[in-house]
């Protein structure tokens, strides 16, 4: 997997975003920018089925989002504003500048989208064209909140209980959680390589990242809402051609 690509690190500025850039091919010019966020509890290797197979045709940036994977995983704040979607899409901004990329697709799943969603809003200058996969806007979903939802999404409210509670719990097994939340959402664990799986564990059982990930969720229950309202409010949307896609038996 990501045969012909070379691994990164990039200095955001508080923290360090971790990653890997698809290498020109010979005799071909390099395509067009493409970044990739991945969703939770995973990391950029999310995209190994097809990352070669888009470098044949954009110059692929995949990066472990603030919190999760290689990248770092500050403390949280007491307002949780170092893990609002608003500073995660700036750190991917910093990263598409290291290497010059001042505008680029973006293709996102799960939190990685609701980070793009964030990225296509605050800096719609850089987004040629965004696709979202599996998510409904964060707002909408927490406004919308039935048994249905609570039940499917059981992480959503778990997580954003006060620290230490939920880090104590899944600290104690990360790889129980990786499991039954990636076994629950799709069929089974059987679509996900056993090397993939294992490193997605392995990516949680890091010191910091369970704290981290709980932040990432606390803050979409809190100051993530207060942007999205001021955005409703203030009637900013996203203005780049954009596609939404959700899978057929997913949650």
């Amino acid at each position: 997997m990501f045969e012909n690509f070379e691994s990164f690190t990039v200095d955001a500025g508080e923290v360090s975003i971790a990653g890997r850039m698809s290498r020109p091919r010979a005799g071909k010019a390099a395509g067009p920018p493409l970044l990739l966020l991945h969703g939770a509890p995973q990391t950029h290797l999310i995209w190994h089925r097809i990352a070669d197979r888009l470098a044949e045709d954009y110059t692929v940036v995949a990066t472990d989002l603030r919190g999760y994977g290689a990248s770092g995983k500050p403390a949280g704040l007491p307002d949780h504003a170092n893990y609002s979607k608003r500073v995660m899409a700036a750190d991917q901004i910093a990263v598409m500048r290291s290497f010059s990329f001042e505008h680029f697709f973006i293709c996102a799943h799960d939190r990685g989208a609701r980070v793009a969603h964030r990225l296509c809003v605050d800096h719609p200058q850089r987004v040629t064209s965004a696709m979202f996969l599996d998510i409904a806007p964060t707002l909408a979903m927490y406004e919308r909140t039935d048994l249905l939802f609570a039940t499917a999404y059981f992480h959503w409210f778990f997580l954003i209980q006060p620290a230490p509670f939920p880090e104590t719990l899944l600290g104690a097994a990360p790889s129980v959680y990786v499991e039954k939340l990636m076994g629950s959402r799709h069929a089974g664990l059987a679509p996900f390589s056993p090397e993939v799986l294992r490193a997605y564990k392995d990516a949680l059982a890091h010191p910091g990242a369970v704290h981290a990930m709980c932040e990432d969720y606390r803050a979409s229950a809190t100051i993530d809402l207060e942007h999205d309202r001021a955005d409703l409010a203030a009637g900013c949307k996203v203005t780049c051609p954009l596609r939404v896609l959700w899978g057929e038996h997913g949650v």
